[in-house]
C-alpha cells in the first residue's frame, strides 16, 4: 500500500527548516494498553503519518518511544528526522526550574535526544509532584509565563527542542506572552472543529505568525469530557452524503482549508487510512457557508473547574 504524502507548513521562530506536517497522530488516550498505541503508531507511519503528538499527562511517552525505535529498527522510516514529535510540559513542572528537566524526563521516555515541538500544555500551574486530570483546586498556584516561558526558550536554545509553543491559550494571553518573547512561540494548540471554529484565536494567530493546531477535530468522543455533537451533527452529516465522505473526513477537510494543522487519535486501520484522504477534493462555497452556520459549543472546558473563566478570559 503506497503512503500518502502528508503536506507541511513551515514552522515559524523554529531552528532548522523542518517543517510541521499538517495532519498528525494525537496519542491522548484513556485506554492505557501500551500495545495498542504501539501497534497503532507502526500502522500509521506505514500509511504515511510522521507527527506524532503526546504529552506528560497522557501516559503515552513511553509507549510512543518504544514504537519509534520499532519503526527505525524496521526500517519503515529511513531516520528519526523524518519524524515531527510534539510533546508538552505539564501544569505540575509549569516553574521555572522544572521546565527543562521534566523535557529530559520526556526525551528518556521517549528515546529521544530532541523534540520538534514542545508545548507549555495549559495557562495554568500546579504544585510540583503527582501529574492528575482534574487539577485539585487546592493544588493551583499562580504560573510564572515570563519566567516559565524563559525556560522553554532555553530549551530550545541548547537543543532540546527545535521550537516552543503553548497550548490552549487565548488571544490575550498569546498577546502577554509575545509582549516579552526572544523567541515568539510557533504553535498554538486548541481545541476547534466546525462546531468551535475558534475565529478570534486563527485571526490572531494568522497575524502573528503562529501555527494554530486543532485538537479534539472531531469531538472527542469516546473520552470522558468529550461528546457527539460533531460526528451526529446533521449539517456534517448532509455535506458528508452529498460528498460521497465520511464525516470526519468533512470536519478534516474544512480545518485543512482553514490553513490550520490537525492531530486526531484513532487506533483503527481503516480511520487512519480515511483520515488521510483529504488531500484530492475540496469543500464547496455552499458547504463553508453552511458550516459556518452551526451553533458553537466548546467541550474541554480545562482541567481545572475554578478557573474557566481565567484560564479562557471569558471566551466561552
Amino acid at each position: 500500500m503506497a503512503s500518502t504524502n502528508i503536506p507541511k507548513l513551515v514552522l515559524p521562530s523554529s531552528t532548522g527548516l523542518k517543517g510541521i506536517p499538517v495532519v498528525g497522530l494525537g496519542t491522548a488516550s484513556e485506554d492505557s494498553d501500551p500495545s495498542a498505541l504501539k501497534r497503532a503508531v507502526l500502522e500509521a507511519i506505514k500509511l504515511g503519518y510522521r507527527h506524532f503528538d503526546t504529552a506528560s499527562i497522557y501516559g503515552s511517552e513511553q509507549g510512543l518511544g518504544e514504537a519509534i525505535a520499532e519503526a527505525l529498527k524496521l526500517g519503515l522510516v529511513a531516520s528519526r528526522d523524518e519524524l515531527f514529535i510534539t510533546s508538552k510540559l505539564w501544569c505540575t513542572d509549569a516553574h521555572p526550574d522544572l521546565v527543562i528537566p521534566a523535557l529530559k524526563e520526556s526525551l528518556g521516555k521517549l528515546q529521544l535526544e530532541s523534540l520538534d515541538l514542545y508545548l507549555i500544555h495549559w495557562p495554568i500551574s500546579a504544585k510540583p509532584g503527582k501529574k492528575a486530570y482534574p487539577i485539585d483546586g487546592k493544588d493551583l498556584v499562580p504560573l510564572d509565563v515570563k519566567s516559565v516561558w524563559a525556560a522553554m526558550e532555553e530549551c530550545q536554545r541548547i537543543g532540546l527542542t527545535r521550537s516552543i509553543g503553548v497550548s490552549n491559550f487565548s488571544t490575550k494571553k498569546l498577546q502577554n506572552i509575545l509582549s516579552f518573547a526572544t523567541i515568539p512561540p510557533s504553535v498554538n494548540q486548541v481545541e476547534m472543529n466546525p462546531t468551535w471554529r475558534q475565529n478570534e484565536i486563527r485571526e490572531f494567530c494568522g497575524a502573528n505568525n503562529i501555527i494554530v493546531t486543532a485538537f479534539s477535530p472531531l469531538g472527542a468522543k469516546g473520552v470522558s469530557w468529550g461528546n457527539n455533537q460533531v460526528l451526529d451533527n446533521e449539517v456534517l452529516h448532509d455535506i458528508a452524503i452529498a460528498r460521497g465522505k465520511t464525516v470526519a473526513q468533512v470536519c478534516l477537510r474544512w480545518i485543512y482549508e482553514q490553513g490550520v494543522t490537525v492531530v486526531f487519535k484513532s487506533y483503527t486501520k481503516d480511520r487512519l487510512k480515511d483520515n488521510l484522504e483529504i488531500f484530492d477534493w475540496t469543500l464547496s462555497e455552499d458547504d463553508i457557508q453552511k458550516i459556518n452556520q452551526i451553533p458553537q459549543h466548546k467541550v474541554n472546558r480545562g482541567p481545572s473547574e475554578s478557573l474557566i473563566q481565567e484560564i479562557w478570559d471569558g471566551g466561552i
